[in-house]
Protein backbone atom coordinates (compact mmCIF):
# COMPACT_ATOMS: atom_id res chain seq x y z
CA UNK A 1 0.00 0.00 0.00
CA UNK A 2 2.78 2.61 1.14
CA UNK A 3 3.72 1.84 -2.98
CA UNK A 4 0.74 3.09 -4.29
CA UNK A 5 0.71 6.04 -2.20
CA UNK A 6 4.00 8.73 -2.87
CA UNK A 7 2.83 11.90 -1.08
CA UNK A 8 4.95 13.81 -3.41
CA UNK A 9 3.25 12.85 -6.59
CA UNK A 10 -0.10 13.45 -5.36
CA UNK A 11 0.64 16.70 -3.98
CA UNK A 12 2.23 17.80 -7.44
CA UNK A 13 -0.97 15.92 -9.58
CA UNK A 14 -3.17 17.82 -7.04
CA UNK A 15 -1.07 21.00 -7.90
CA UNK A 16 -1.45 20.47 -11.54
CA UNK A 17 -5.26 19.60 -12.08
CA UNK A 18 -5.84 22.73 -9.60
CA UNK A 19 -3.89 25.04 -12.17
CA UNK A 20 -5.70 23.35 -15.17
CA UNK A 21 -9.27 24.39 -13.49
CA UNK A 22 -8.09 27.31 -12.71
CA UNK A 23 -6.85 28.21 -16.39
CA UNK A 24 -9.92 27.06 -17.50
CA UNK A 25 -12.01 29.05 -15.10
CA UNK A 26 -10.24 32.31 -16.34
CA UNK A 27 -10.61 31.45 -19.70
CA UNK A 28 -14.62 31.38 -19.34
CA UNK A 29 -15.34 27.86 -20.32
CA UNK A 30 -18.69 27.02 -19.50
CA UNK A 31 -18.65 23.43 -19.56
CA UNK A 32 -21.82 22.90 -21.63
CA UNK A 33 -22.76 22.08 -25.30
CA UNK A 34 -19.70 20.20 -25.25
CA UNK A 35 -17.33 23.23 -24.68
CA UNK A 36 -15.07 22.58 -21.62
CA UNK A 37 -14.63 18.49 -20.60
CA UNK A 38 -16.37 17.36 -23.78
CA UNK A 39 -14.27 18.76 -26.46
CA UNK A 40 -15.29 19.96 -29.85
CA UNK A 41 -15.79 16.33 -31.50
CA UNK A 42 -18.18 15.11 -28.74
CA UNK A 43 -16.53 12.54 -27.66
CA UNK A 44 -13.83 13.55 -24.92
CA UNK A 45 -15.26 13.37 -21.78
CA UNK A 46 -13.02 14.73 -18.18
CA UNK A 47 -13.84 12.34 -14.75
CA UNK A 48 -12.30 13.42 -11.19
CA UNK A 49 -11.12 11.79 -8.36
CA UNK A 50 -9.83 12.45 -5.51
CA UNK A 51 -6.46 10.58 -5.62
CA UNK A 52 -6.67 7.69 -2.33
CA UNK A 53 -10.91 7.30 -2.62
CA UNK A 54 -10.65 4.15 -4.04
CA UNK A 55 -14.56 4.27 -5.43
CA UNK A 56 -13.61 7.51 -7.39
CA UNK A 57 -10.49 5.88 -8.95
CA UNK A 58 -12.53 2.43 -9.25
CA UNK A 59 -15.26 3.32 -11.09
CA UNK A 60 -14.06 5.93 -13.11
CA UNK A 61 -11.18 3.44 -14.86
CA UNK A 62 -13.89 1.08 -15.24
CA UNK A 63 -16.25 3.67 -16.63
CA UNK A 64 -13.10 5.19 -19.04
CA UNK A 65 -12.90 1.96 -20.12
CA UNK A 66 -15.74 1.13 -21.35
CA UNK A 67 -16.30 4.13 -23.26
CA UNK A 68 -13.09 3.96 -24.62
CA UNK A 69 -13.53 1.12 -26.11
CA UNK A 70 -16.53 2.25 -27.78
CA UNK A 71 -14.35 5.54 -29.49
CA UNK A 72 -14.92 7.91 -26.69
CA UNK A 73 -11.45 9.80 -25.08
CA UNK A 74 -11.57 10.08 -21.30
CA UNK A 75 -9.86 12.07 -19.39
CA UNK A 76 -8.77 11.50 -15.69
CA UNK A 77 -8.47 14.49 -13.39
CA UNK A 78 -6.88 14.64 -9.61
CA UNK A 79 -7.83 17.10 -7.70
CA UNK A 80 -7.42 17.51 -3.98
CA UNK A 81 -11.17 17.50 -1.71
CA UNK A 82 -14.65 17.80 -2.18
CA UNK A 83 -14.98 21.26 -2.51
CA UNK A 84 -12.78 22.08 -5.27
CA UNK A 85 -14.50 18.84 -6.79
CA UNK A 86 -18.39 19.34 -6.64
CA UNK A 87 -16.94 23.59 -7.61
CA UNK A 88 -15.64 22.48 -11.01
CA UNK A 89 -18.37 20.23 -11.67
CA UNK A 90 -20.86 22.96 -11.07
CA UNK A 91 -18.51 25.50 -13.57
CA UNK A 92 -18.20 22.62 -16.12
CA UNK A 93 -14.55 21.87 -15.65
CA UNK A 94 -15.25 18.32 -15.12
CA UNK A 95 -18.00 16.24 -16.54
CA UNK A 96 -17.91 13.39 -14.20
CA UNK A 97 -17.99 12.37 -10.77
CA UNK A 98 -18.12 8.54 -11.29
CA UNK A 99 -19.17 8.14 -7.36
CA UNK A 100 -20.69 10.66 -4.91
CA UNK A 101 -22.66 10.55 -1.85
CA UNK A 102 -25.25 13.17 -2.42
CA UNK A 103 -27.93 11.48 -0.58
CA UNK A 104 -26.30 12.01 3.14
CA UNK A 105 -22.67 12.26 3.34
CA UNK A 106 -22.31 15.00 0.48
CA UNK A 107 -25.76 16.41 0.82
CA UNK A 108 -24.41 20.22 1.70
CA UNK A 109 -22.45 20.47 -1.37
CA UNK A 110 -25.65 19.28 -3.24
CA UNK A 111 -27.25 21.55 -1.35
CA UNK A 112 -25.23 24.11 -2.58
CA UNK A 113 -24.29 22.58 -6.08
CA UNK A 114 -27.32 20.80 -6.88
CA UNK A 115 -28.69 23.04 -9.53
CA UNK A 116 -26.14 23.08 -11.72
CA UNK A 117 -25.17 19.17 -11.12
CA UNK A 118 -27.42 16.29 -12.53
CA UNK A 119 -27.85 13.28 -10.44
CA UNK A 120 -27.73 10.27 -12.88
CA UNK A 121 -27.99 7.47 -10.87
CA UNK A 122 -27.12 5.02 -7.94
CA UNK A 123 -24.70 2.50 -8.97
CA UNK A 124 -24.55 0.90 -5.69
CA UNK A 125 -26.42 0.55 -2.52
CA UNK A 126 -25.76 0.41 1.21
CA UNK A 127 -23.07 2.34 1.64
CA UNK A 128 -22.53 3.46 5.02
CA UNK A 129 -19.91 5.69 7.46
CA UNK A 130 -18.93 4.55 10.77
CA UNK A 131 -15.89 4.61 13.65
CA UNK A 132 -13.92 1.56 13.10
CA UNK A 133 -11.16 -0.27 15.41
CA UNK A 134 -9.10 -3.73 15.48
CA UNK A 135 -10.91 -6.58 15.67
CA UNK A 136 -8.76 -7.59 19.15
CA UNK A 137 -9.88 -4.41 20.34
CA UNK A 138 -12.43 -4.16 23.82
CA UNK A 139 -14.07 -1.35 22.43
CA UNK A 140 -17.59 -2.23 20.97
CA UNK A 141 -19.88 1.06 20.82
CA UNK A 142 -19.09 4.57 20.01
CA UNK A 143 -20.62 5.29 23.68
CA UNK A 144 -17.70 3.42 25.28
CA UNK A 145 -14.68 5.23 23.68
CA UNK A 146 -14.33 8.15 26.78
CA UNK A 147 -13.32 5.88 28.42
CA UNK A 148 -10.58 4.29 26.30
CA UNK A 149 -9.46 7.88 25.69
CA UNK A 150 -5.86 7.34 27.25
CA UNK A 151 -5.16 4.28 25.57
CA UNK A 152 -5.91 6.20 22.56
CA UNK A 153 -3.97 9.11 23.36
CA UNK A 154 -7.11 11.52 22.84
CA UNK A 155 -6.90 10.85 18.64
CA UNK A 156 -9.32 9.39 16.50
CA UNK A 157 -7.41 9.39 13.32
CA UNK A 158 -9.28 10.84 10.50
CA UNK A 159 -9.23 11.64 6.46
CA UNK A 160 -9.69 14.60 4.30
CA UNK A 161 -10.72 17.99 6.49
CA UNK A 162 -13.38 18.57 3.49
CA UNK A 163 -14.50 14.85 3.33
CA UNK A 164 -18.28 13.81 4.26
CA UNK A 165 -17.39 11.55 6.59
CA UNK A 166 -14.84 14.18 8.19
CA UNK A 167 -18.16 16.28 8.69
CA UNK A 168 -20.61 13.64 10.06
CA UNK A 169 -18.10 12.54 12.67
CA UNK A 170 -17.20 16.38 13.80
CA UNK A 171 -21.09 17.72 13.96
CA UNK A 172 -23.31 14.74 14.19
CA UNK A 173 -20.92 11.97 15.99
CA UNK A 174 -18.80 13.76 18.34
CA UNK A 175 -21.84 16.39 20.16
CA UNK A 176 -24.35 13.13 20.32
CA UNK A 177 -21.15 10.74 22.54
CA UNK A 178 -19.84 13.71 23.97
CA UNK A 179 -16.29 13.12 22.95
CA UNK A 180 -15.33 16.76 22.01
CA UNK A 181 -13.87 16.52 26.04
CA UNK A 182 -11.59 13.58 25.79
CA UNK A 183 -10.89 13.79 21.74
CA UNK A 184 -9.38 15.10 19.00
CA UNK A 185 -10.56 14.35 15.29
CA UNK A 186 -7.24 14.26 13.44
CA UNK A 187 -7.52 15.14 9.73
CA UNK A 188 -4.89 14.52 7.42
CA UNK A 189 -5.80 12.68 4.19
CA UNK A 190 -6.98 9.23 3.19
CA UNK A 191 -3.59 8.32 2.45
CA UNK A 192 -2.50 9.15 6.47
CA UNK A 193 -5.42 7.38 7.74
CA UNK A 194 -4.54 4.37 5.60
CA UNK A 195 -0.93 4.20 7.22
CA UNK A 196 -1.44 5.08 10.81
CA UNK A 197 -3.90 2.39 10.33
CA UNK A 198 -1.49 -0.46 8.83
CA UNK A 199 1.48 0.67 11.60
CA UNK A 200 -1.40 -0.07 14.50
CA UNK A 201 -2.87 -3.31 13.23
CA UNK A 202 0.64 -4.68 12.43
CA UNK A 203 1.66 -3.31 16.07
CA UNK A 204 -1.20 -4.13 17.72
CA UNK A 205 -1.51 -0.70 19.33
CA UNK A 206 -5.08 0.62 19.90
CA UNK A 207 -6.46 2.92 17.15
CA UNK A 208 -9.61 4.34 16.12
CA UNK A 209 -10.23 5.16 12.73
CA UNK A 210 -13.34 7.12 10.61
CA UNK A 211 -13.92 4.02 7.90
CA UNK A 212 -16.95 3.51 5.05
CA UNK A 213 -18.38 0.89 3.47
CA UNK A 214 -17.59 0.08 0.77
CA UNK A 215 -14.00 0.58 0.61
CA UNK A 216 -11.52 -2.11 0.69
CA UNK A 217 -9.58 -1.71 3.97
CA UNK A 218 -12.50 -3.56 5.29
CA UNK A 219 -10.67 -6.26 4.29
CA UNK A 220 -7.21 -5.65 4.13
CA UNK A 221 -6.91 -4.80 7.37
CA UNK A 222 -7.97 -6.51 10.95
CA UNK A 223 -10.62 -3.74 11.73
CA UNK A 224 -14.69 -3.92 12.69
CA UNK A 225 -17.06 -0.80 13.24
CA UNK A 226 -17.73 0.07 16.26
CA UNK A 227 -21.71 0.35 17.34
CA UNK A 228 -23.46 3.32 16.91
CA UNK A 229 -26.38 3.31 19.38
CA UNK A 230 -27.64 6.63 18.93
CA UNK A 231 -27.33 6.62 14.97
CA UNK A 232 -25.45 9.38 14.45
CA UNK A 233 -23.80 8.84 11.24
CA UNK A 234 -27.42 7.81 9.87
CA UNK A 235 -28.54 5.12 7.49
CA UNK A 236 -27.09 3.60 4.90
CA UNK A 237 -27.03 5.45 1.42
CA UNK A 238 -26.43 5.07 -2.39
CA UNK A 239 -23.68 5.33 -4.29
CA UNK A 240 -24.40 7.87 -7.15
CA UNK A 241 -22.80 9.16 -10.77
CA UNK A 242 -23.36 12.37 -11.32
CA UNK A 243 -22.30 14.90 -13.80
CA UNK A 244 -21.95 18.88 -14.69
CA UNK A 245 -25.36 20.21 -15.45
CA UNK A 246 -26.29 19.53 -19.07
CA UNK A 247 -24.04 16.61 -19.39
CA UNK A 248 -27.01 14.14 -20.64
CA UNK A 249 -28.06 16.33 -23.14
CA UNK A 250 -24.02 16.37 -24.81
CA UNK A 251 -24.21 12.94 -23.91
CA UNK A 252 -27.59 11.19 -24.07
CA UNK A 253 -26.14 7.62 -25.15
CA UNK A 254 -23.22 7.69 -22.26
CA UNK A 255 -25.46 9.46 -19.72
CA UNK A 256 -27.95 6.24 -20.35
CA UNK A 257 -24.97 3.83 -20.31
CA UNK A 258 -23.99 5.69 -16.44
CA UNK A 259 -27.82 5.26 -15.64
CA UNK A 260 -27.55 1.69 -15.99
CA UNK A 261 -23.64 1.08 -14.30
CA UNK A 262 -24.44 -1.02 -11.29
CA UNK A 263 -22.41 -2.92 -9.23
CA UNK A 264 -23.32 -5.42 -6.31
CA UNK A 265 -20.97 -6.24 -3.17
CA UNK A 266 -19.13 -8.54 -4.76
CA UNK A 267 -18.13 -6.79 -8.36
CA UNK A 268 -17.15 -3.74 -6.37
CA UNK A 269 -15.21 -5.63 -3.82
CA UNK A 270 -13.38 -7.46 -6.38
CA UNK A 271 -13.04 -4.31 -8.27
CA UNK A 272 -11.69 -2.47 -5.34
CA UNK A 273 -9.20 -4.89 -4.77
CA UNK A 274 -7.95 -5.39 -7.97
CA UNK A 275 -7.19 -1.27 -8.69
CA UNK A 276 -5.89 -0.83 -4.69
CA UNK A 277 -3.95 -3.89 -4.01
CA UNK A 278 -3.24 -6.27 -6.69
CA UNK A 279 -1.94 -3.40 -8.83
CA UNK A 280 -1.81 -0.45 -7.29
CA UNK A 281 -1.14 3.26 -8.28
CA UNK A 282 -0.40 4.12 -11.87
CA UNK A 283 -2.05 0.63 -12.79
CA UNK A 284 -5.55 1.48 -12.70
CA UNK A 285 -5.91 0.75 -16.56
CA UNK A 286 -4.51 -2.37 -16.38
CA UNK A 287 -6.17 -3.30 -12.86
CA UNK A 288 -9.50 -2.88 -14.79
CA UNK A 289 -8.93 -4.57 -18.10
CA UNK A 290 -7.65 -7.72 -15.41
CA UNK A 291 -10.72 -7.44 -13.76
CA UNK A 292 -12.79 -6.88 -16.81
CA UNK A 293 -11.30 -10.14 -17.84
CA UNK A 294 -11.96 -12.16 -14.94
CA UNK A 295 -16.18 -10.88 -15.21
CA UNK A 296 -16.86 -11.79 -19.08
CA UNK A 297 -19.77 -9.94 -20.54
CA UNK A 298 -19.95 -7.22 -17.50
CA UNK A 299 -18.14 -4.34 -20.49
CA UNK A 300 -21.11 -5.72 -22.71
CA UNK A 301 -23.61 -5.09 -20.43
CA UNK A 302 -22.87 -1.71 -20.68
CA UNK A 303 -21.80 -0.93 -24.14
CA UNK A 304 -25.06 -1.75 -25.46
CA UNK A 305 -25.82 1.92 -24.41
CA UNK A 306 -23.52 3.04 -26.73
CA UNK A 307 -23.76 2.78 -30.75
CA UNK A 308 -21.55 5.12 -31.45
Amino acid sequence: MAKRHRALSVRLSIAVAVLALAAAGCAGNSGTNGTSGSGSDGKSITMGVIPGWTDETSTAYLLKNVLESKGYTVKITKLSDNAPMYTALANGDIDVLSSAWPERTHKAFMDKYGDKIEDIGTFYQGAGLFLAVPTDSAIKSIADLPSHAKELDGKIIGIEPGAGLTKAAQDDVFPAYGLDSDFKLVTSSTTAMLTELKKATATKKPIAVTLWKPFWANQAFAVRPLEDPKGAFGKSEGLHSIARDGFSKDFPEVANMIKNFKLDDTQYGSLEDTVVNKFGEGEEAKAVQAWLDKNPGYATSLEKYLTK
